[in-house]
């Protein structure tokens, strides 16, 4: 059976490792045509054709395998969709002769009973697919969620099973984008108090004098999908765009007409500061007191992103105080929210959650994952996967504990460098010179991404191609510096305008991760739970003062390792990596940065590589 043109689309862009857009600039049409011609909507036009082959032959992009794949693949197939749905996904699995496609409404005997002889599995957010029910399942292979969290969905157990687990990241950023640019312009023109006041029966045209966009400052704050989306509209008001952002290159953001500023200046300079980033401790309580005061005067705040990145108490005050002239808030810390502190305040616009919910976003993410099922049934290409079963059993308990190691030796260097990525070099050594590193190199990414949005071990490789962010790997069979007595190294070095830096690390014992060198200067700490990592001058004093400090802020050190820099450059500096029973505190921070011989302090918290 000839491949369709779709297929051939899809399959071109997987091996190209491009998006639609880039897709539709390569063919010279719209965006929205390289999305339909994948829908099998409409007929592509003879010269787009030629377009396509040409890319594909310069290319040297093959079809034949996965052609013979869908011989041996695409007959007889059963998928068993849990939770409603619309037509339009439906029609995506009715165009395949010979598919059984059971709908949430159809399954008699219950969901485990439809699973046992079924190929794929789609579920929205309330199915929970844990590892009873897929016990339930011999040959399912494949779990479509129609949405991006995934934690109605035990992905470690479907690994296990060899199951692909996808997701439909980025479905919803066009909509998200524009209750962002709409949320805007109701702050500038006040047209909710508007629209109150007239259903009052009043005309109080001359209160109501509003502001242009034209002209202002935007600042946001992570350019992932959505934040990029936004810039990219937020050009045709005229605006000004700042970002901030330590997972996106300086190229990107040229080309979106962004300019990279770090954190103070982006809230000092904006007019109007919208928030796009992932919940981290580094983002959580972002938007609070200490930041406000630094925010231009009469700022206007967007937040569609994660309640939890506000201060409430310190926003409501803000906004008493005029500091903030206004606010729009679309998501919550806790939701429904009870008793939030915005009541009586006609300069805050509250909306419940609906930034991704439009008709439009809800029927892409249905097609989107349906779509992406049925090339991974008929074809084998996985697209957007939050598991990576391509490991045998022996191979993955194996490498369990260096993919865990990879993550964590990431999320350290990130919050320890605390600087915009330009380039990520990854070394393995010893006997990780001869395993397959995707998972690890990916699960590194993964780590220095974490915290923006939607990145995990499946697509951080194609995150980080998006964002510019090159990868770079290298196998010696040698060990990667020699550190530390262990046979089996990984070590990660960040390479940005400001400079690079670089970590080593191991496992010891088959289960402990730890790090073994930063920054050329030799140390042995634990990669787990909460860190103070430390750079001074090595004068006496300094490490009897970090102690002294931590005792009377109440910290409890769990483990105090040190290093010295034996590099023979002067002055000599040192280096301590403190492990702390919880999170350091920024008045912890604060005084620590009293001590005249410390250079700097970084508070880490490194979540369990299960968790990126």
């Amino acid at each position: 059976m000839d491949l369709s043109f779709a297929e051939k689309l899809v399959i071109a862009r997987k091996q190209l490792g491009i998006y639609q857009y880039e897709m539709a600039e390569k063919l010279g049409v719209h965006p929205n045509s390289i999305w339909k011609y994948e829908r099998g909507e409409g007929k592509p036009h003879a010269a787009v054709v030629r377009m396509f082959e040409l890319l594909c032959e310069h290319n040297n992009i093959r079809f034949e395998e996965y052609a013979s794949a869908q011989r041996g693949k695409g007959d007889g197939m059963k998928l068993v969709l849990a939770e409603k749905v619309s037509p339009a996904t439906l029609a995506v699995f009715a165009a395949e002769p010979g598919w059984e496609v059971l709908t949430h409404d159809k399954l008699p005997e219950g969901l485990a009973a439809a699973l046992a002889d079924a190929d794929g599995l789609i579920v929205r957010s309330a199915v929970q697919v844990d590892d009873a029910l897929l016990e339930s399942a011999p040959k399912l292979r494949v779990i479509g969620r129609a949405g991006v969290g995934v934690d109605n969905i035990d992905a470690e157990a479907a690994t296990r099973r060899g199951i692909v687990v996808m997701n439909t990241p980025g479905a919803n950023a066009v909509a998200v984008a524009e209750l962002t640019l709409a949320l805007m312009l109701a702050l500038a023109r006040k047209l909710a108090l508007a629209n109150f006041t007239m259903h009052a029966g009043k005309w109080e045209k001359k209160s109501l004098q509003g502001a242009e966009l034209r002209g202002k400052t935007l600042g946001i704050l992570g350019l992932g999908r959505i934040g990029l989306e936004v810039a990219r509209r937020a050009r045709a008001f005229g605006l000004e765009i700042i970002g901030n952002d330590p997972f996106v290159s300086a190229a990107v953001a040229r080309e979106n007409s962004i300019r990279l500023v770090a954190l103070e200046e982006l809230f000092a300079a904006s007019d109007y500061l919208t928030l796009h980033v992932g919940l981290t401790p580094q983002t959580h309580g972002i938007v609070n007191a200490k930041n406000l005061a630094a925010m231009k005067q009469g700022v206007r705040i967007i937040n569609c992103a994660r309640g939890e990145l506000v201060d409430d108490a310190a926003l409501a005050a803000a906004l008493k105080s005029g500091q903030v002239a206004g606010a729009a808030l679309d998501v919550f810390t806790e939701e429904p929210p009870k008793n939030p502190p915005y009541a009586g305040l006609d300069n805050v616009l509250l909306t419940p959650h609906i930034a991704g919910s439009t008709a439009e976003a809800q029927e892409a993410v249905g097609v989107q994952i349906a779509m992406q099922v049925r090339e991974y049934l008929k074809l084998g290409v996985v697209q957007n996967a939050v598991n990576l079963p391509s490991l045998s059993h022996e191979e993955y308990v194996k490498l369990a504990p260096y993919i865990d190691l990879a993550g964590r030796l990431g999320s350290f260097l990130a919050q320890a460098s605390a600087r915009s990525i330009e380039a990520i070099h990854l070394i393995y050594g010893g006997e990780l010179a001869e395993a397959k590193t995707e998972l690890i190199r990916n699960a590194a990414i993964a780590g220095l991404l974490h915290g923006s949005e939607n990145v995990n071990r499946i697509n951080a490789a194609a995150v980080a191609q998006e964002r510019g962010i090159r990868v770079h790997e290298d196998k010696q069979e040698d060990r990667p510096g020699g550190r530390g007595g262990a046979a089996t190294l990984l070590a990660i070095e960040l390479h940005s305008a400001a400079g690079s830096s670089r970590a080593t690390a191991t496992v010891l014992h088959g289960t402990q991760p730890r790090l073994l060198e930063y920054d050329s200067i030799d140390v042995e700490a634990p990669l787990e739970g909460n860190l103070l990592v430390c750079r001074n001058l090595d004068v006496p004093g300094v490490i009897g003062r970090i102690g002294t400090i931590l005792g009377e802020q109440g910290v409890n050190i769990a483990n105090f390792a040190l290093g010295r820099d034996r590099s023979g450059e002067k002055p000599v500096k040192a280096l301590s990596v403190v492990q702390v029973d919880a999170p350091v505190s920024p008045p912890v921070l604060e005084a620590l940065h009293t001590i005249e011989a410390l250079l700097e302090a970084h508070a880490i918290t490194l979540p369990d590589g299960a968790n990126l």
